[in-house]
Parts: C-alpha cells; structure tokens; sequence
C-alpha cells in the first residue's frame, strides 16, 4: 500500500490540532511590509501581523511560494512517502498552485497530484482535512482525488469586509465592484466564482448581509446532509463564537463547526473585522 503525504499552503487557517493530527505539511506564502518579509505561519503570528497592519505605515504585499521552496519540501517528502497530494489556495488569486505543479514536474521519487482548490481560507483546509484523514484511513489517491472533485460539488464561501480597499488595492477586486461597494456605502456579501473573488450580493447593513448569508446555508441544510461548517474572522473571535452557538443550538448534530482565523496573507486582502462561512458535505 502506497504511503500518501499531504501538503498544502499556509492560506489554508488550518488549526493546529487539525495539522498534528494528520501530520499535514505546510508551505509558507510571505507577507511582506517594505523590505521586511515573513514567511506566514512560520516567521509571523497572526497577533503581531493585525499590531503591525496598525501601527506601519506602508501597507503590506504578498508573495507566493517559490518552486524552490515547494521542491524541498517534496524531495523531503519523497524520503518516507510513495505519493503526494498537494492541495492549494485558487490559481487565480496566487501563483502558488503553479508554483506547485512546476515542482512537481522536476521531483523524483514520489508522485505528486496537485489539486486546485478554486478558494481559499478554511473553505481550501475542508478539502486538505478530509484527503488526509482518508488517507490516513489507507484510502488510495484515486479514492482522495474522487472525493475532492465530489467536495467541489458541495463546497460554498460567503464572507463580508469592513473595507474593501484593501481586495481593491491587492487585484482581488475589480474598478467597478469597488466603486459600487464603496459609493453606495453598502455591505457587499462576497464570495468565489470561477475561483475568483466577485460581489454576490450588495446588503444595506451587516445585520442584513449576516441575515443573507444565514439563509444561504439553510437552503443548503434543507437538503438533509450532515456538513461541515468553517467561521473565518480577522480579530472577531466574540462574534464568530455566537455565530458557532448558533449553528449548534439550531443545526444540533448536522453540523460540525470549526473557528478558524484570516492569517497574515489573506489578512492583508480583507483588512481587520472582516468574517465569513464556509460550507461542505461532511463524509465521515
């Protein structure tokens, strides 16, 4: 039976319970602040990154991985492991999945799968817990790779921003998204399509986008099947903890909800307040 690693990157907020008990691999993304770089999650906290974004005065930027960075990662992989499952933020927001796929055409000794999760945040480590708790079930990569296509036909992420200057300022916004959203001083509810960043819906007040985002995942649970819930917030635990009591008290033991947090990289697009949730089929 062949021994499958997992690996993802570091714009996937998966707590760190998650990572040790599957023994997920991590590559790092950079926030950069002038010429100050950090590799996220290993070099920087979430605590010092929103202190940061607060006291500096030139706005960070971002940075991918590099093929280098990835390729060490699996040629250590290759030591102990036959195959490698690689599952990363959308293509179209970061370079990373492609960073990704060059690596994999120059490793040897392993075989690399690199899966374009089209999201990002928590919604990207549904689909990294769920292929590394089957693989560590002994399922095949055939098995995972099935799954994590079925996952896509489930998988949904909603999510608000106090600012959207910063999606703007980052290319993660278009011109005109941003000067609806910032002239008519709405609430714009947004979320991924075609692995893009749009505007779903345009809501007068947070109450009322909340409230929207709320019944989206209602008509999803009205389907029957048991799923998984993620909370993403920037520095908004209080209210992400009331949104995961009210999913338990309504839901009870159809959902499984999981607080994860914006990092320093995906921080820096949605600025500090922002929150979201992201839905998926639960399997297991």
């Amino acid at each position: 039976m062949s021994k499958i690693a997992i690996v993802t990157d570091s714009t996937s907020y998966i707590p760190e319970d998650e990572l040790e008990a599957y023994g997920i691999e991590i590559v790092s993304l950079q926030v950069i602040f002038g010429e100050e770089s950090y590799r996220e999650y290993k070099e920087i906290s979430n605590d010092d990154f929103y202190r940061m974004l607060k006291e500096r005065r030139d706005l960070p930027t971002t940075s991918q991985p590099s093929v280098g960075e990835i390729l060490t990662t699996y040629e250590r992989l290759a030591k102990e492991y036959d195959e490698i499952i690689s599952i990363h933020i959308s293509s179209k927001i970061s370079g990373t999945y492609h960073s990704a796929l060059a690596a994999s055409r120059m490793i040897q000794g392993a075989n690399v799968h690199v899966f374009d999760s089209g999201i990002a945040t928590y919604a990207l480590g549904f689909y990294v817990v769920e292929a590394a708790r089957m693989a560590k079930e002994g399922k095949s990569v055939d098995e995972i790779m099935v799954r994590l296509d079925e996952l896509q036909q489930s998988q949904d992420q909603y999510f608000l921003v106090d600012n959207l200057a910063h999606l703007h300022r980052g290319g993660r916004l278009n011109a005109a998204q941003f000067l609806v959203g910032s002239m008519l001083k709405v609430k714009p509810i947004l979320t991924f399509r075609n692995k893009e960043i749009v505007v779903f819906e345009k809501v007068r007040t947070y109450n009322r986008a909340k409230q929207r985002i709320f019944e989206l995942l209602e008509e999803i649970l009205e389907q029957g099947y048991p799923m998984r819930l993620g909370i993403i917030h920037a520095r908004r635990l209080e209210e992400a903890t009331a949104w995961k009591e009210e999913f338990e008290n309504q839901y009870g033991e159809q959902v499984e909800v999981v607080i994860s947090e914006f990092g320093p990289v995906i921080g820096t697009h949605v600025g500090e307040g922002a929150i979201g949730l992201s839905w998926i089929r639960r399997y297991s």
